[in-house]
């Protein structure tokens, strides 16, 4: 009888996993590797080397699950948590998924979803880049780095988003936030940075082409003090001819400030290619940023690259990079702004104009 109960306990729990298994996907990614940065903006110059993690891809631990309501409705939910390779803490030293955190619905109408979300911007923008938004070679390098790099929203808090069907390929999505970063303020919502997002996007056999708009309406937060609102407006795309997958974008970024004469505008152009050589891919981009203030004038950067396919899940990668800061002064002293420089999915780029990284990087 005992043996029996015993075989029956070990059932229960064996149809447990499996139905946990069907509804909830563990997922997430670990990269490692060698950095080297080379700094000739510092006065007697430095060599910066180091071992990383996150080089090509910020490291990741996620938990996704999806529900089947009935009638064409599902509720899916995902839960994101980041760490440094190298180190083993949490990107953010406290928030648990500090990469994304949401849930919602999905079905027939569309997906609708809240929480802490990607900006439809940089999920944009990140497709378009030949190196993903990741090592040396990132396009984030040269773009604005102005008030705590809204010139480049990576992610937003307390928001809601808004993804239709498939149209012949084109999807449109929608996102609102009543606060960019951390818990809404509770003594009034005049000082909360509000988002408005809207991405159109088409994509049909090798073509991906898209129209985003971005707009924070600033708070009268500290962090904000002076600033009215900031836009990024980016039209882009890449188009796959098999033997070589071209790339190009451009944005306009505009900073609203109240004091007459202050404000910020950059506009980006990137152009950039992967060539696919059997296991091997090959990348290479250029970026010039034209009126950065982060860099004291314009700035570009030259980025090659390349990815070895160890198998589906599992890759090596190398990339080098090289950034112009134009018009920028010695030991980064530009009115309190950054130079543009070297950095990753996961590391500062230290003040560094030139990167050299490699790296193995797997996916589960």
């Amino acid at each position: 009888m005992q043996k029996k109960i015993i075989a029956l306990a070990i059932a229960g729990l064996a149809s447990t996993a499996a139905f946990a298994q069907t509804n909830v996907t563990i997922y997430g990614s670990v990269d490692y590797g060698y950095s080297y940065r080379y700094d000739n903006m510092t006065s007697g110059n430095r060599n910066i080397s180091g071992i990383d993690g996150g080089q090509a891809q910020g490291n990741r631990l996620g938990f996704k699950g999806v529900e089947d309501l009935g009638n064409g409705l599902k509720a899916v939910f995902l839960l994101e948590s980041g760490f440094f390779g190298d180190t083993g803490v949490d990107h953010t030293s406290g928030s648990m998924f500090s990469r994304q955190a949401y849930m919602g619905l999905t079905g027939g109408f569309g997906t609708l979803i809240g929480g802490r979300l990607y900006t439809p911007h940089f999920s944009f923008v990140g497709a378009i880049d030949p190196f993903g938004a990741g090592t040396v070679g990132q396009y984030r390098n040269v773009y604005g780095k102005d008030v705590d790099g809204l010139m480049d929203p990576v992610r937003v808090d307390n928001a809601v988003a808004y993804v239709s069907p498939s149209f012949g390929g084109f999807t449109l999505t929608g996102a609102y936030s009543n606060n960019a970063a951390g818990q809404e303020d509770g003594v009034s919502n005049a000082r909360n940075n509000t988002v408005y997002a809207l991405l159109g996007r088409y994509t049909a056999g090798p073509v991906d082409v898209g129209l985003n708009l971005h707009r924070i309406a600033a708070g009268s937060t500290p962090a904000f003090s002076g600033v009215k609102y900031i836009d990024n407006a980016t039209l882009g795309g890449t188009f796959d001819a098999k033997v070589v997958k071209i790339a190009a974008l451009y944005s306009y970024n505009l900073l609203d400030q109240t004091a007459a004469g202050s404000d910020v505008r950059i506009e980006n152009w990137m152009v950039g290619a992967t060539v696919p050589l059997g296991k091997f891919a090959v990348k290479a981009s250029y970026m010039f940023s034209d009126g950065n203030t982060a860099a004291g004038g314009n700035a570009q950067q030259f980025a090659l690259g390349a990815n070895y396919s160890l198998s589906k899940r599992t890759d090596l990668y190398t990339a080098y990079s090289f950034i112009d800061n134009d018009n920028a002064s010695r030991n980064g002293v530009i009115v309190g702004r950054r130079i543009a420089d070297v950095g990753d999915a996961s590391n500062s780029g230290l003040g560094a104009q030139q990167g050299f990284q490699v790296g193995v990087r797997h996916l589960f």
